[in-house]
C-alpha cells in the first residue's frame, strides 16, 4: 500500500524501513544524511591547500605552473584540471580568470548534438498523443553520417495513428 501511494517498488520501501529503525522522522532523515555524507570522498580540497595554491596565483603563476611545481617539491599533487574547477566554483579566491593562460577554456562546452530547440519535448506531450488515437499527429527524427566530409542526412517523419513512415535525403545537413 505504502509503494503504491509513493510510486515506488515494494522491495525499495521494505528496504528504506529496514535501513531506518526509528520511527521518528527526523533521525531517520539524520541517520540517512550520516550515511550519505560518509559514503562520499573527502577529496584534496582543504584550507591549509588552498591558501597555499592562492600564495602561488598572487605570484601569477598559472594552475598548470603549481600542479607541476607541488609535484617537483615533493608536496601534495593536485591537478591542474582541479585546480581550474576549483578556481570557477568559487573555492578559490582569484579576482580576474581572465589573467589565466586559458582563460576559462578548459571547460568543456555543454552537449548540443542531437537535440531539437523547437517545438515540444517527447516527455511533454499531450496524452491524446501518446494514446495514438487521433491522426495528424507527427515525430520527426534526423539519421546523420558522421563518416568522411559528406554532408547529407536524413529526416524521418512518422505519423502516429497510422505510423505511415517517410524519409527524404536532404543534400546538406544544415538545410
Amino acid at each position: 500500500m505504502i509503494s503504491r501511494v509513493l510510486g515506488r517498488s515494494a522491495g525499495a520501501v521494505s528496504r528504506e524501513l529496514r535501513r531506518n529503525r526509528s520511527s521518528e522522522r527526523y533521525e531517520a532523515q539524520e541517520a540517512y544524511a550520516n550515511r550519505r555524507a560518509a559514503s562520499k570522498p573527502n577529496g584534496k580540497w582543504n584550507p591549509t591547500l588552498a591558501s597555499e595554491i592562492e600564495a602561488d596565483l598572487k605570484k601569477t603563476h598559472s594552475p598548470e605552473q603549481i600542479a607541476s611545481n607541488r609535484k617537483a617539491k615533493g608536496l601534495p599533487t593536485v591537478a591542474f584540471k582541479t585546480l581550474y574547477n576549483w578556481l570557477y566554483t568559487g573555492r578559490l579566491n582569484r579576482g580576474d580568470l581572465q589573467i589565466l593562460w586559458h582563460k576559462g577554456k578548459r571547460r568543456k562546452p555543454p552537449e548540443k548534438r542531437g537535440r531539437f530547440t523547437l517545438g515540444l519535448s517527447i516527455r511533454q506531450r499531450p496524452k491524446e498523443i501518446q494514446s495514438r488515437e487521433t491522426f495528424g499527429h507527427w515525430e520527426l527524427d534526423t539519421v546523420v553520417s558522421s563518416r568522411g566530409k559528406n554532408k547529407a542526412c536524413v529526416a524521418t517523419f512518422v505519423e502516429r495513428k497510422n505510423r505511415f513512415y517517410q524519409a527524404i535525403k536532404m543534400p546538406n545537413r544544415t538545410a
